[in-house]
């Protein structure tokens, strides 16, 4: 009897955070007890902070999920022959869990090339046990990678990088792009993992006729059943097939034939099952709101209470921005998304600051320019003997609060 097939579980983001514990807890009751779960290092080997990284995770596992894992290190291609490399090649041979998350996808395939990686990795997969490739690591994992970091951040003319294409072992043809709902931009596009929809068609062009685009929206899992021969969406978004610009969206909860993706069927009539949603799902649903959406509009919140001058809102909105990452942190939030809001907080501080600093330092500041033309104005009808008119400026002045007093050096005034 040929062996179960197992399961590869993509992700969109989040694999650490608080919207994939439950994806996590049904990925292991599919293994047998107990798992040997491990997560590999590569694609942040360069990092300064990998080892903290691969701590996180081990904690998470252990705090959220309630099961041990370990981690498989093989950070660089320079070690490929050493002992530590060759004890991570057995601990994947022996893994029936394997989680890759965050980094640099293109790092990552570049250290897995000539490696035996992807073959061990596909075989683990082959006997019936479990792949989850999150964020930078779902990139990977298909026939191209998207070299994200060199377009996004370094301006490098639009291209793909060959992935280490397990999928193709299990027949899908396909590239996989996280993110796919990205919002962080605010004023700019950052869909589509940083790309945005013009830089996206571009790409699109650039992948061969028969390759689909596999798009994952963040906090959101596909799980390839190849036993079941179905794929199954979990988290809170959708996933998205496209083919030169036909998408075929499957919502949370979907059930559909892994045929679908193997073929490329993105204008056929979608054909799936959505089981019926528990009670305890629509409670984590109700209770999970975009971050990035909370985030954006208090920022508009702000800039718009900032305008009016309005102190009392305009302090309110920062507490509120504050609460929201405080929250976010504990709801397990991306850790770089909350770096990112903090870097939000520190520019609307900022923001304060330089309004401050342009703004009149108190009300003699803010009135000085004014009074000061009144009374030149006053001086000149003193001169013409229009004492009448220039009686009138004073009284005015002093109802407003402003005394002006005449010395041999010139006319001064004063606030009540």
């Amino acid at each position: 009897m040929s062996p179960k097939k197992g399961i590869i579980a993509l992700m969109g983001s989040g694999e650490l955070t608080a919207t994939m514990v439950e994806v996590h807890k049904e990925l292991f009751r599919e293994l047998p007890s107990p798992a040997r779960a491990f997560f590999l290092d590569t694609p942040a080997g360069f990092e300064l902070n990998a080892d903290q990284i691969s701590q996180r995770a081990i904690d998470y596992f252990r705090m959220h999920v309630q099961q041990p894992m370990s981690v498989a290190s093989y950070k660089t291609k320079q070690t490929a022959q050493t002992y530590d490399a060759m004890q991570t090649f057995e601990q994947l041979k022996q893994a029936n869990f394997v989680l890759i998350g965050p980094g640099s996808p293109t790092y990552a395939v570049r250290q897995w090339r000539q490696s035996p990686v992807p073959e061990i990795l596909t075989k683990r997969i082959e006997e019936g046990n479990c792949l989850v490739a999150a964020s930078a690591a779902a990139l990977t994992v298909g026939r191209f990678t998207l070299p994200v970091y060199e377009i996004y951040k370094v301006g490098e003319d639009l291209h793909w990088v060959e992935g280490i294409n397990i999928l193709a072992h299990f027949g899908f043809n396909l590239v996989v792009i996280p993110h796919w709902n990205n919002a962080e931009g605010g004023t700019h596009d950052t869909r589509f993992c940083y790309m945005g929809e013009q830089r996206l068609r571009q790409l699109e062009s650039l992948l061969p006729d028969d390759v689909s685009i596999f798009g994952l929206d963040e906090h959101t899992a596909c799980l390839l059943d190849l036993e079941k021969d179905e794929a199954i969406i979990r988290g809170i978004g959708s996933v998205t097939l496209r083919r030169s610009g036909v998408e075929r969206i499957f919502k949370k909860a979907d059930r559909f034939p892994l045929q679908i993706l193997r073929q490329g069927e993105v204008e056929k009539e979608l054909n799936t099952t959505t089981p019926q949603t528990s009670q305890h799902e629509l409670a984590f649903d109700n209770k999970e709101d975009n971050f990035w959406d909370k985030v954006h509009a208090i920022e508009q919140a702000f800039h718009n209470s900032l305008e009016k001058h309005e102190p009392k809102e305009t302090t309110n909105v920062l507490l509120e921005l504050d609460r929201t990452i405080w929250k976010a942190q504990q709801d397990l939030e991306n850790p770089e998304f909350i770096s990112q809001a903090r870097d939000t907080l520190r520019e609307l501080i900022v923001s304060i600051g330089v309004r401050l600093e342009s703004a009149p330092r108190s009300r003699a500041d803010c009135l000085a320019p004014l009074i000061e033309e009144l009374l030149e104005l006053r001086k000149k009808l003193r001169s013409k003997n229009q004492y009448d008119a220039a009686d009138a400026i004073r009284k005015s002045l002093k109802r407003a609060g402003i005394t002006v007093d005449d010395t041999r050096d010139g006319s001064r005034w004063r606030l009540k």
